[in-house]
């Protein structure tokens, strides 16, 4: 096994429920139907809030760790700065702070141990890659260039978040039941998404599955 299998491993256990993340339906079901800038901008801050939250926490208890894992505090802090900076220039046209927020927040905080942890954000960043496709689509078609830009960027630093995962996968794990820990925690991630998309989606009478 290597970081790369295991995306690709993470990618077919989970292309049914990625798939549908990246639906037309998404933002519905996670706004509550407020389809404003506000309320879809207020989406992102909130995970951008919870990915800089977690991410330095990780960091801080990796630099802090008996066996302190280099590979991985670095990777952790990296993380913790694009997700602070994310956070900064999204909430920069919103009213107030955003908390952290949604079942992908809870599903990290769950996480304990570095490989763990790796898969997390592995499974975070697949999640980000799809979800933020429906915002991008959403600034297009309100004509929104500079924001469908900065919804460009923000899927771009989440396929990076992937790799670094990946990468960090690598450094950490010392045999299958790393690897196993990992996919679980990695499937976890994205289970928690499409749940709580799900749920959205039956809150408002929608069917959560593709039309065909």
């Amino acid at each position: 096994m290597n970081g790369r299998d295991f995306v690709e491993g993470i990618r077919d256990d989970e292309a049914t429920a990625l798939a549908r993340l990246g639906s037309d339906k998404y933002l519905l079901a996670v706004t509550d139907a407020d389809l404003t800038t506000e309320g879809v901008m207020r989406t992102v801050a909130a995970a951008a809030a919870s990915g800089r939250e977690t991410f330095a926490a990780w960091a801080d208890e990796e630099r802090d760790a008996a066996a302190a894992t280099f590979a991985a505090a670095e990777t952790f802090a990296a993380a913790a700065e694009t997700e602070r900076d994310h956070y900064e220039r999204v909430v920069a046209d919103l009213d107030g702070d955003v908390a952290p927020a949604g079942a992908v927040h809870e599903a990290l905080a769950a996480a304990t141990g570095t490989a763990d942890r790796a898969g997390a954000l592995v499974g975070r960043g697949l999640v980000a890659d799809r979800t933020r496709l429906q915002v991008v689509s959403f600034f297009v078609n309100e004509a929104d260039g500079k924001r469908a830009d900065l919804a460009r960027e923000l899927r771009s630093d989440a396929t990076d978040q992937v790799d670094a995962g990946a990468d960090l996968l690598d450094a950490v794990c010392a045999d299958e039941t790393d690897w196993e820990s990992a996919r679980e925690t990695a499937r976890d991630v994205v289970t928690a998404a499409y749940d709580e998309y799900v749920d959205g989606c039956e809150r408002l009478g929608l069917d959560p599955k593709p039309v065909c």
